[in-house]
């Protein structure tokens, strides 16, 4: 769902605006009803979801549990041309 909502307006309402971008929602501001600017986090806010299945992830993968794409894991052991690093 896209926020769009006039620059006037967006003054008295920036921190919760702010708050919006960072959970997610896109935020427009407006001038003359043409949109200008929209904001974007830095980086993406973690929901409580996405830290529990990383987590459970991780759990399984120290009980010798993962099933996945095997290079997935040793991603970090390698640089850009697959020499360890």
């Amino acid at each position: 769902m896209t926020i769009q909502i006039p620059i006037s307006q967006a003054k008295a309402k920036l921190t919760e605006l702010v708050r919006l971008s960072e959970g997610g929602e896109e935020v427009v501001l407006t001038r003359h009803g043409r949109a200008v600017i929209r904001f974007e986090p830095v980086c993406a806010a973690s929901t409580r979801e996405k830290r529990r299945a990383a987590l459970e992830e991780l759990s399984g993968i120290l009980k010798g549990e993962y099933d996945g794409p095997s290079e997935r894991v040793t991603d970090f052991l390698y640089d850009e041309n697959g020499l360890p690093g």
